[in-house]
């Protein structure tokens, strides 16, 4: 990955129409890490567009859920890259034939980055309320990403 987890944080949301990537630096002065967190979105945001998920294998080292619907449905989701205080963010929108396949993509990133985001649609990242339930819903996602 183009920049540092330990000088990172993660968030994934679902949303009904896609979700979103968003990355920050955990020091609002951490240009570096700011520059380099853009750039790796960038490319990546790109990467996806054309229905190329390696990155994604390389990070996780297994072909995470959703990427093959994803890449075959390719022109029907859009990937919109913006700068955000502190990092970038990657709106997806997607197609409803190709939402399940985002949803199941997005899922993986929550649990295999441990990043406590709530795993509904729709929801807004409130670190509190996420903190808690994450550990419910931590483990009842793995088996349901294996068989996506």
């Amino acid at each position: 990955m183009g920049f540092s987890h330990e000088l990172s944080a993660h968030y994934f949301r679902l949303l009904k129409d896609g979700g979103e990537i968003i990355v920050t630096a955990n020091n609002l002065n951490g240009k570096a890490s700011i520059d380099q967190i853009r750039s790796h979105l960038a490319h990546i945001s790109r990467m996806f567009a054309d229905g190329n998920f390696n990155a994604a294998v390389l990070i996780h080292d297994t072909n995470p859920p959703g990427t093959a619907t994803m890449t075959r449905l390719k022109s029907q989701i859009r990937y919109q890259l913006s700068e955000i205080d502190k990092g970038g963010k990657i709106r997806i929108y997607s197609s409803p034939e190709a939402t399940d396949a985002v949803h199941a993509f997005l899922l993986f990133q929550i649990v295999d980055h441990k990043t406590a985001d709530v795993p509904t649609i729709g929801s807004q990242l409130r670190l509190k309320r996420a903190v808690l339930l994450y550990p419910l819903f931590r483990n009842s996602f793995v088996p349901a990403l294996a068989r996506a």
